[in-house]
C-alpha cells in the first residue's frame, strides 16, 4: 500500500511539472495535437499507478518523451508557417458579410445549429448582422459584427478616459509585497501615510491592499473576512 502511494505521488507530480512545461492554455484552447498529448499523457501515469507489478519507468519515460515532442513541434512551428499550417490547420470562415459559407460547414462537420447557437452566446441572432465568423484552429468560434451592430466605445461618444493599468498587490495577511514597492518607487513609510490619509486599519490589521487599475487604493481588513464568513454561515 505505501508503495502505491509513493508511486501515486511521483507520477503525480510528474505530470503536473510536465503540463506547466507544456505551457498554461486552457482545455477548451488546445490544439488538436495538444489535446492527444494531454490525454496520452493521462492513460500513461495511471498504468504503472494502477499496476504495482510494471515498472514506474514504463510511465515515465513515455510522459518524458511527448514532452519532448510537445516543445519540438513548438519550436518548429515558431520557425516555420508551413510547419505550422500543417500540423495546427487554418482558421475556416463560416459566415462572411452575413452569408453563410455552406462549403465550409460541410467540410468541417458543423450544422447551423452549432452557429446558431455560437451566435448568441456572443449576444447575436441575425446571422445577417455578422460581417466574420471564423472557426479558429482551437475549436473556438470568433464572431465580428458589422459595424451597425458593434457596441458603441468611449472613443466613438469622445470621451476622454485614461488607460487603465494592472491592480498592484501592496500587502496580503498583513505582510508587504516587497517587489510591489520595488515597481512603484514606494517605501514602507509612504504605505504607512497612505493609510493614516485614507483613515485606514494598521498593516497588522489588515489582509489585504493594492492600488486598483485607477490608482485608488482598495484594502480590506481580517476583521471584515471573519464577519463574511459568519454571515455565510
Amino acid at each position: 500500500m505505501f508503495i502505491v502511494l509513493i508511486r501515486t505521488i511521483i507520477l503525480y507530480s510528474l505530470v503536473v511539472l510536465v503540463i506547466r512545461l507544456m505551457g498554461k492554455s486552457q482545455i477548451g484552447e488546445l490544439q488538436p495535437y495538444e489535446l492527444v498529448i494531454t490525454i496520452m499523457i493521462s492513460d500513461l501515469a495511471s498504468l504503472p499507478m494502477q499496476d504495482t507489478r510494471l515498472p514506474l519507468l514504463l510511465g515515465i519515460i513515455p510522459i518524458i518523451t511527448l514532452l519532448m515532442v510537445k516543445t519540438i513541434l513548438s519550436e518548429l512551428q515558431q520557425k516555420s508557417p508551413f510547419i505550422r499550417k500543417l500540423i495546427d490547420g487554418a482558421p475556416c470562415i463560416l459566415i462572411k458579410d452575413g452569408k453563410i459559407n455552406l462549403k465550409t460547414l460541410k467540410n468541417q462537420r458543423i450544422n447551423i445549429n452549432d452557429i446558431m447557437e455560437e451566435l448568441r452566446l456572443n449576444g447575436y441572432f441575425n446571422i445577417s448582422d455578422i460581417q466574420y465568423a471564423i472557426l479558429e484552429n482551437n475549436g473556438q468560434i470568433s464572431i465580428i459584427p458589422k459595424i451597425k451592430k458593434q457596441p458603441v466605445s468611449k472613443e466613438d461618444l469622445k470621451i476622454q478616459a485614461q488607460e487603465e493599468q494592472l491592480p498592484i498587490l501592496l500587502l496580503l495577511n498583513g505582510k508587504l509585497i516587497n517587489k510591489s514597492f520595488q515597481k512603484i518607487n514606494k517605501d514602507e513609510a509612504w504605505f504607512d501615510k497612505f493609510l493614516q490619509e485614507e483613515k485606514a486599519p494598521t498593516r497588522n490589521e489588515l489582509y489585504i491592499a493594492m492600488l486598483d487599475s485607477n490608482g485608488k487604493l482598495f484594502y480590506q481588513s481580517k476583521n471584515e473576512i471573519e464577519n463574511l464568513d459568519e454571515y455565510l454561515t
